[in-house]
């Protein structure tokens, strides 16, 4: 008995020096096409998101309710990609693909947390829009800078705090010195596929979070959204429609991007878990959506145009 738990303990902690990051790399030139559009995604990302946070910071005109929201996610989104991107680079063109235990452990809390705070707070930008175009003359008051700090506190402390149980009961379980993750970083689904336990209970727990994390805020994004509309078709004028709904339409294309991705690679058990598909799905969600954003949010947006060229142009002061 004595050996048998000596050997069970050496195969658990065999794999705690290192992971091996498999990906791609049987296909070298698809982890060298991967690699080209990681890098051009990370740094559209790190321009594009730097510029909403400077320039709602700049211009007293956007110091508003949707901006303080978007500067938000333009922050995350850069901390997202930031905390899979370089790594990912690293490993695409090296030959010995790992990443140590404690790296492994900080890259799955972080990411996870982010993208847990990002269901949250798109929902909060939905509330803000539900409370823009339904309730106008009392929208100073609802959404007031006090409690959009409050609601913008409470999507990161839950995100973090989700984040913690998941990477906890994860990493907990045993490996038996399997260290072969078939994913490009550390995400819960592709680290289950590593047990050598029963891992229902992880699956049960991580089928809760996601409909607390993903499914309960999407459904409080299409109620929202279902008011906002029946709003919309009130209004007689034709411009005034095309005005409301245009507000709206960058928000649902990031809701849809991302909860879509999001959902296909979570709401499903880790053992019907797709080999390429889950890997495409989480690698579109943290690198490609966070690049789209800015460009969603700022491409028909004529106030961060504006802004923009009053920043550009602002005269230095004396």
């Amino acid at each position: 008995m004595m050996n048998s738990d000596a050997s069970w303990n050496y195969l658990n902690q065999s794999f705690q020096g290192e992971f091996i990051l498999l990906g791609v790399a049987d296909r070298p030139h698809l982890e060298k096409l991967l690699s080209a559009v990681v890098l051009i995604c990370y740094v559209m990302t790190l321009l594009g998101n730097t510029i909403i946070i400077v320039v709602s910071r700049l211009d007293p005109l956007l110091h508003t309710p949707m901006y303080f929201f978007l500067s938000n996610l333009s922050f995350l989104d850069l901390c997202y990609t930031t905390s899979l991107g370089p790594h990912m680079l690293v490993n695409f063109w090296r030959k010995r693909k790992v990443i140590n235990y404690a790296a492994c452990a900080v890259q799955l809390y972080v990411s996870l947390s982010l993208g847990s705070t990002e269901c949250l707070l798109l929902a909060s930008m939905a509330y803000d829009r539900y409370a823009a175009v339904c309730q106008p003359l009392r929208y100073s008051v609802i959404m007031s800078h006090s409690i959009c700090s409050k609601m913008a506190t409470v999507s990161w402390m839950i995100g973090f705090s989700h984040s913690l149980v998941q990477t906890v009961m994860t990493l907990k379980l045993p490996f038996c010195g399997n260290n072969r993750i078939d994913h490009f970083f550390c995400e819960v689904p592709a680290l289950l596929r590593l047990a050598c336990v029963d891992i229902s209970v992880n699956e049960a727990v991580l089928s809760a979070s996601c409909i607390v994390i993903l499914l309960l805020p999407l459904g409080l994004i299409i109620i929202s959204y279902g008011y906002i509309t029946v709003a919309v078709l009130r209004i007689r004028s034709a411009e005034g429609r095309r005005k409301a709904f245009s507000t709206c339409a960058s928000h649902l294309t990031v809701v849809s991007l991302f909860y879509g991705s999001a959902i296909f690679s979570y709401l499903q058990p880790p053992s019907n878990y797709s080999r390429d598909q889950g890997k495409m799905m989480s690698l579109f969600y943290t690198v490609v959506a966070p690049m789209l954003n800015p460009l969603i949010y700022t491409l028909r947006n004529k106030d961060v145009h504006r802004a923009l060229r009053r920043v550009m142009h602002r005269e230095p002061t004396l």
